[in-house]
């Protein structure tokens, strides 16, 4: 049984379409089930809608629906239980359906679908003959609904609703980002294996040709994009192209694709078998430097067959936005995509709290994740609307459709030139509350010229970005050389860098990290402790590119006891004693601080106020470890709220105890730039807020136009409350009355 489990929900989850989906498993449930009808109803509007069948009317399909409170499937759908009866006309809730063809049948058995607590729909089996099924049958048909629920909700979110002109198709996800944005699709196919069935071919010398077509449009894409970097001076992504390109000359890999070209094999195949021959080879050393080439050989092979597989996909014409359609948005693929280009983000995979989903609020780019399936659908260099302030991506609009969504695009961009024109004031409430507002950021690139004066300074730089970029751990000079921008780019306002932060959902391909709980895991300063080697030359980078007194702040990620601190602060004083030494001047020490993500250290605030200078709230970490939610699984991912009361209650204990110890305190994660949360923790008493640079404006506007009185009166009712929606739902009501709340949108 457990065998036609698997078979029936792989199935299903692989089926192109809702309809396919359900058609495949009716016809496999009644087979495995020797039954004579089996059903699927799919709740929509509070009806019941016949969706699929094997054994009733099929064309009934889509046409027959009953309301919740009607027949044996409806009472399901109420009691969200089972029902099986030997004899279902016997039941006072019985009805039969003349349009479907149902005959008087007996045996019933019924199961809800559900999904994330809520009945999606009902599978039914049924037959002539009188018979109770049994337990052992009964089991299988709930562990059988129980593990479709899933991937028919996701089948579902993206069904098209309606194929008339006046309703385009549309799919629906989760908003990562929010923005609205017009432009054509631009699919790429997920990630490139290199177990493509091996063809062998004839004709050498023309599939010679396809290679190095495909290898020289490889090296414009690689040269262009380290010229990019180079002229942006950010060395660290431009290196990563430079050593790149060189793989693809004669005497390196191109070489070896040649080789099994002429051996009989074709493009692909060639590109395959050389690829995973040294990346074996390489992952087999026990040197780490070398082990850790098998990442670029990896790389470069995917980028190839990329180019014969689909050709030519990245060049873009210099003008044209595109909406990316990717199975998952990676670090590399953002830093690689050239701003002015990207218009939208749409993922089959991800979270909305992922690193990559943030890089896209830091960038300002809308993103929808979680669209199951877009990769299949024919949706390459269609007209999209990308709508992610609703979850929609709208295909092949109408006239009408495009032209109202322009004006909401010109409303918008109205909005925040709005907002922009009191940017360079100073944050403070009516009231007379200075409150301090700092950008997050990770690219070099994406901190420009201005970053000093559209902010009091960095809160919160990544510094595991440019390791992510990477294809090996970053040397001393090189972390110097791009820690000393960032520094420059601020213009003497502070910068506080977080040290290496990585596992989790931020993966280094050149180290890998397998854990059954990676949040759990080995990450951040753990990681950094166990590898000093590691961690006193990021030390030694950041001590010697502070030049100005007072600027470098250094934040200790994931810490979660006295000792990891007190060590951290050793291996500091050896950092500093050895440049010292070496450059024959006195390093001035940075600000040391800790990001409170781990709840435990909210009950050490006294002894950690005695070891550090500051501390950064990462809010999204510790929400997801106060309400013990893995931000990144979509089966509770809906459960992560950071209006939760208890959520709020920690986050006023923090800043309480903080400013007991004279401790300064701010909060760097996504609730600082969020509207609703901005109000709530300058109403605890939080003067520091660091978020993306896409939302400094609008914070800045609304925190102008608030009292920090009335927000006090405003905290004491929402800590009170018992549930984040009535959180949100009475500080809309506050703005509302304020008239602000278009801010909150």
């Amino acid at each position: 049984m457990l065998k036609t489990l698997r078979d029936i929900t792989q199935v299903v989850a692989s089926a192109r379409d809702l309809e396919f989906a359900l058609e495949q498993l009716v016809t496999q449930t009644k087979l495995a089930m020797a039954t004579e009808c089996c059903s699927v109803y799919i709740l929509e509007e509070q009806q019941l809608v016949l969706s699929a069948t094997d054994g009733l009317e099929p064309n009934a399909v889509n046409r027959v629906s009953m309301p919740l409170t009607q027949g044996l499937v409806g009472l399901v759908a109420q009691r969200e239980e089972a029902v099986n009866l030997a004899d279902a006309s016997a039941h006072p809730r019985f009805k039969l359906l003349p349009q479907v063809s149902e005959e008087a049948y007996s045996a019933f058995l019924a199961v809800p679908i559900v999904y994330q607590k809520s009945v999606i729909g009902v599978i039914v089996v049924q037959q002539s003959q009188a018979r109770l099924f049994s337990e052992g049958e009964e089991a299988f048909l709930m562990t059988l609904a129980a593990q479709l629920a899933m991937a028919i909700k996701g089948l579902k979110r993206r069904a098209v609703v309606n194929h008339t002109a006046q309703q385009p198709l549309y799919y629906e996800g989760k908003s990562a980002s929010k923005g609205i944005a017009i432009a054509k699709a631009l699919l790429l196919g997920g990630q490139i294996s290199f177990n493509l069935t091996e063809i062998k071919i004839t004709a050498f010398s023309q599939e010679e040709v396809r290679l190095k077509l495909a290898m020289n449009r490889c090296k414009d894409i690689l040269g262009g994009l380290s010229q990019r970097f180079d002229r942006e001076k950010d060395q660290e992504a431009a290196s990563i192209f430079t050593a790149l390109l060189l793989l693809l000359e004669k005497a390196s890999l191109g070489g070896e694709y040649i080789k099994e070209i002429r051996l009989g094999w074709s493009a692909e195949t060639a590109v395959c078998r050389v690829s995973k021959r040294y990346i074996a080879h390489f992952n087999n050393m026990e040197d780490l430097y070398l082990k850790e080439r098998a990442s670029d050989i990896k790389d470069i092979g995917r980028r190839v067959l990329r180019q014969l597989i689909e050709p030519e996909k990245i060049i873009l014409e210099p003008e044209t936005p595109v909406i990316l359609i990717v199975r998952e948005a990676s670090t590399t693929l953002l830093a690689e995509f050239p701003r002015q280009k990207l218009a939208g983000i749409v993922t089959e995979l991800g979270g909305v709290n992922s690193h990559a989903a943030i890089l896209a609020r830091a960038l300002g780019v809308p993103a929808i994740i979680g669209v199951n399936g877009i990769l299949n659908a024919d949706l390459d260099k269609r007209q999209m609307i990308i709508n992610a302030n609703r979850g929609l991506l709208l295909v092949e609009p109408s006239a009408t459709i495009l032209s109202e969504y322009k004006s909401l695009i010109a409303a918008e961009k109205a909005l925040q030139r709005r907002y922009a024109a009191e940017l360079p004031l100073p944050t403070v409430t009516v009231d007379g509350l200075r409150v301090y507002l700092y950008i997050n950021s990770g690219l070099i690139s994406s901190i420009d010229s201005d970053t000093g004066c559209d902010s009091d300074g960095i809160g919160l730089y990544r510094t595991e970005i440019l390791f992510m970029l990477k294809q090996c751990f970053p040397g001393e000079q090189e972390q110097l050389e791009i820690y000393r921008k960032v520094l420059t780019a601020a213009k003497g306002k502070p910068v506080v860098m977080r040290t290496l932060d990585v596992g989790g959902d931020k993966p280094l391909d050149y180290f890998p990290i397998v854990e059954d709980n990676p949040f759990l895991g080995w990450r951040g300063i753990r990681l950094s402790l166990d590898h000093p080697e590691l961690f006193l030359v990021q030390l030694r980078a950041m001590l010697q590119a502070a030049s100005v007194p007072d600027q470098l702040h250094v934040l200790l990620p994931m810490v979660s006891n006295l000792e990891e601190i007190d060590l951290a602060l050793v291996y500091f004083e050896q950092a500093h004693q050895e440049l010292t030494a070496e450059l024959g001047r006195v390093v001035s020490m940075p600000k040391v601080g800790i990001m409170l993500e781990v709840p435990v250290l909210l009950y050490q605030l006294d002894e950690v106020a005695q070891r550090v200078d500051f501390v950064s709230v990462g809010s999204n970490d510790l929400t997801q470890y106060l309400l013990a939610v893995d931000r990144n699984n979509p089966s509770v991912n809906a459960l992560f709220d950071s209006y939760h009361p208890g959520v709020l209650r920690a986050l006023k204990f923090a800043v309480d105890r903080c400013k007991a110890n004279q401790l300064p305190i701010s909060v760097c994660g996504e609730l600082a730039g969020e509207p609703t949360g901005a109000i709530l923790l300058v109403a605890m008493g939080y003067d520091q807020l660091s978020m993306n640079q896409a939302s400094l404006s609008r914070i800045n506007y609304l925190l102008r136009r608030v009292s920090k009185k009335e927000l006090s009166a405003l905290l004491d009712e929402a800590l009170a409350l018992g549930s984040g929606e009535e959180v949100k739902s009475l500080v809309s009501d506050y703005c509302e009355k304020k008239g602000i709340v278009a801010l909150l949108n």
